[in-house]
């Protein structure tokens, strides 16, 4: 006779074998080959390849380099950016040998009686997938996922076939780095014949309150047509336990969803603040018969925008802190990693950031998901062309066939994400100054409202008198502006929104890290070492410094917050120094460097963004060489009402930020009024080699918090600091070092700009290296670095078995720095 335990262990091994048998979702990340070049005889599977590259899987072949002033060079005038004639522009796709064709092979198994379906989350671009030597499928849009059912094309005995993707990308086909090859997750999805497809779930919640809310789930499946079909769902809270439960059985009609209705008492509301998650888990069933598994994630909130008030969540005005970014990750291309995801967030986070604008590209799920459990509204975008172009290869070859097919994509993908707030459906597009632009704003706006009626829709307009004149601002949900903040007012008197969105802001440019002398706001600024200043005051002829964004914020209720261009640096566009001004080939845009070191900016954001943690920071470094006795300007950004200043104990007076009313009246006569709202600054003090140190009052007139700031010595040796220390043995995860030089006591040599090397041992490996300097031609993947302004960053990736990982930074003339990793689950 069985044990009764022996018997629940087979029951459970059972159900499990059953649910595997049901739906199973492969990686197919190692084992592909990979070549440059185009070779059309790789789509037979007999086909040799060995002689290829072994790589995995999300995978950039293009960010290995060489950086080179020839590579994509543009001849063309930024209409959006109002030039006229057009000039050389270098860098402007990251100097990096993104063009041309790449081919990536691999073999794969399906059991027979199985359907399969390949899932690709992207692929730069105009991918061409081939199955046993025949087309499975063409998709050309790089940014955007898309799959395809390859059963027919399988070998019928369960054996191996040959997977081969053809990828292009075309010279002037983006104006920033796009990334080249697979370079976003591939995946085998088998399913039994009737299944739910891809993205096959609608869920949306129409009434939310505390007390109770309202969820619908509304379930598309494949293969059931005239047949009845049964599907027991439950709704699983945040903690794990089930909330509700439907259990249903209706016959399938393939053109109506299966649709159950749920309530779930006391809900967890999802805000950035509280990112709750529920999953809706369904089974299918065809008769008695288990056919499929489907987990569903979302969240519980309510959105809305409303006039004169702006953006609503769970019932609450809030205005979007947010940033732009784009897709790339600095060093590692655009290769997609959740730990350098993770570690952008968490900058981000710190900062006080609560949004994300997808610029200008549909996101990589990764992100997504991320954005969901860390709580970041997004706005997600998929164009940054229509039908009109702005590069000559660029996506407008294709709108006509591929716009509405793409947008469908991207909405099914990510509207049960419950950080998906808004859709943007383009940015800058030259068709907005067309007098029936319009048109192809409503075409887009409408398969939104279609696809998905529970959220709104902007575009970030930068012609702001054609979209006031031509109603192509009037027929948007909201009103998204980029830059122009002086038409803002206007643009709220003549819109019928009574809103309006800065789906783009600021444009601020800085180097981490360097500063120029006056301290004053410029505009278009070039100097002779290719970079911009960090005092915060310098901004493209297009655009402006973060005070004038805060303050509209701050003054007009219905400004619905700010996207600042951008989060992070990225390779490509490196304004001011695009035209003909080669090394230049990464923005100067970001908040936080190439590096993912912040500059001095972030701390004036977290100033007023971080409603949890106080900010005390200082600007300049004080190792001023040479400059004894000449005014140094002294920045404080900190969100202390008030603060004094004293250079080796002398004080230079005591500052208090000015209210709005005292900055208006002084703007006729100061040109740092509008900033002396936000920072506090003192632009007469002279510099002398010692100790700089801020005192910060709080609204008592309390001292809060105290900063020192020391001159620098000799350098001495390299110190190391890790955003973390313990990886997971995954052979994925990343440690992002910190590593600065220093002098004897410890203080920063601001200046230093020595050769690093770097060692990595044990159950780890070294995966790239970044200082910050967009002028910098150090190829990322090398285990050496220039440090710049005295800092760099290096990443290490974790092996796959469990043990310590032993890091070591050298330097000519200074002692190196070690620093152990554990590596374990």
């Amino acid at each position: 006779m069985k044990k009764p335990g022996l018997l629940l262990l087979g029951v459970w091994i059972m159900a499990a074998l059953s649910v595997q048998a049901q739906r199973t979702v492969q990686s197919l990340e190692k084992g592909w080959k990979f070549t440059k070049g185009d070779v059309p005889e790789a789509v037979s599977p007999s086909f040799d390849d060995s002689g290829w590259q072994a790589v995995s899987v999300p995978h950039d072949w293009a960010i290995y380099g060489p950086f080179s002033r020839d590579n994509d060079l543009q001849n063309v005038a930024v209409t959006q950016n109002f030039e006229t004639e057009a000039s050389v522009k270098t860098g402007r796709t990251g100097g990096l040998p993104y063009v041309g064709v790449g081919w990536y092979r691999t073999t794969f198994r399906v059991p027979e009686g199985r359907r399969a379906t390949l899932l690709f989350d992207g692929a730069m671009s105009e991918a061409r997938v081939y199955v046993n030597g025949q087309e499975a499928c063409y998709w050309p849009f790089g940014y955007n996922a898309f799959h395809c059912d390859v059963t027919p094309l399988l070998n019928k005995d369960g054996g191996e076939n040959t997977l081969a993707v053809r990828l292009e990308n075309r010279p002037q086909s983006s104006r920033w780095y796009p990334g080249a090859g697979l370079y976003r997750r591939v995946r085998l999805v088998l399913t039994n014949d009737v299944h739910v497809p891809v993205w096959g779930t609608h869920i949306v919640t129409p009434y939310v309150s505390r007390d109770y809310a309202s969820v619908k789930l509304l379930t598309k499946l494949d293969g059931a047509d005239g047949r009845d079909v049964r599907i027991a769902t439950d709704i699983i809270g945040p903690d794990g336990r089930v909330v509700a439960t439907k259990d249903h059985t209706r016959r399938v009609n393939t053109d109506i969803p299966f649709e159950q209705n749920f309530l779930v008492e006391r809900p967890q509301l999802w805000s950035p603040e509280t990112p709750h998650l529920y999953r809706a888990v369904s089974r299918i069933y065809v008769g008695d018969e288990q056919v499929d598994e489907y987990t569903t994630r979302f969240g519980i909130r309510s959105i809305g925008v409303v006039a004169d008030k702006g953006f609503v969540l769970n019932g609450s005005p809030r205005k979007f802190r947010g940033v732009c970014n784009h897709h790339d990750l600095g060093p590692l291309g655009a290769a997609v990693n959740v730990s350098a995801l993770r570690r952008q967030l968490t900058l981000l986070k710190d900062m006080g950031c609560d949004a994300i604008r997808t610029s200008h590209n549909m996101p990589a799920d990764e992100l997504v998901q991320l954005c969901d459990e860390l709580g970041f509204m997004l706005i997600v975008e998929p164009f940054d062309e229509w039908d009109i172009a702005k590069c000559a290869n660029g996506y407008h070859r294709f709108f006509d066939e591929w716009a509405e097919r793409d947008m469908v994509n991207m909405l099914h993908h990510f509207r049960n994400n419950p950080s998906v707030v808004m859709w943007s459906i383009g940015n800058e597009v030259p068709t907005q100054c067309e007098d029936e632009g319009y048109k192809v704003a409503a075409f887009l706006q409408n398969i939104c409202h279609r696809e998905d009626p529970t959220r709104l829709v902007t575009c970030g307009m930068d012609q702001v008198s054609c979209v006031l004149d031509n109603g192509f601002a009037t027929l948007l949900d909201v009103p998204g502006f980029n830059y122009r903040t002086f038409r803002y007012l206007e643009a709220y008197r003549l819109l019928p929104q009574s809103v309006v969105l800065g789906s783009e802001t600021a444009s601020t440019v800085s180097s981490r890290g360097v500063y120029k002398f006056p301290a004053l706001p410029k505009k278009d600024a070039k100097y002779l070492d290719h970079q911009s200043s960090s005092y915060d005051l310098e901004a493209c002829s297009w655009s402006n410094v973060p005070d004038e964004d805060l303050a509209l914020a701050e003054d007009y209720p219905w400004t619905m917050g700010q996207f600042v261009w951008t989060g992070f640096d990225y390779l490509g566009e490196p304004s001011p120094y695009d035209t003909d001004a080669w090394p230049n080939h990464s923005s100067l845009f970001g908040i936080i460097d190439l590096a993912f070191i912040p500059k001095d900016r972030y701390y004036l954001y977290r100033s007023q963004w971080n409603r949890e943690d106080h900010t005390l920071h200082v600007a300049p470094h004080w190792t001023w060489p040479g400059r004894e006795g000449e005014v140094t300007p002294v920045f404080v950004y900190t969100d202390y009402p008030e603060a004094e200043l004293f250079v080796n104990g002398k004080s230079q007076g005591r500052q208090r930020k000015l209210t709005a009313e005292q900055s208006r009246a002084l703007e006729a006569t100061d040109s740092l009024a509008l900033q002396r709202r936000f920072r506090l600054i003192w632009d007469s003090v002279r510099y002398e080699p010692g100790t700089l140190e801020v005192v910060a009052y709080d609204a008592t007139g309390r001292a809060a918090d105290t900063l020192a700031v020391h001159t620098a010595g000799r350098p001495h040796h390299l110190e190391v600091v890790a955003d973390r220390t313990c990886l997971s043995p995954d052979g994925k995860d990343l440690a992002y070092l910190t590593v600065r030089v220093v002098d004897k006591d410890g203080n920063l040599c601001p200046t230093d700009g020595r050769l690093v090397s770097f060692r990595v041992k044990g159950q780890g490996s070294f995966r790239a290296a970044a200082n910050g300097d967009p002028t910098c031609l150090d190829l990322f993947h090398l285990p050496r670095m220039h440090a710049f302004s005295g800092q760099l960053t290096a990443i290490v990736q974790s092996g796959e078995a469990e043990g310590t990982i032993e890091f070591e930074a050298r330097a000519p003339g200074v002692r190196p720095a070690r620093l152990t990793l554990e590596c374990r689950r």
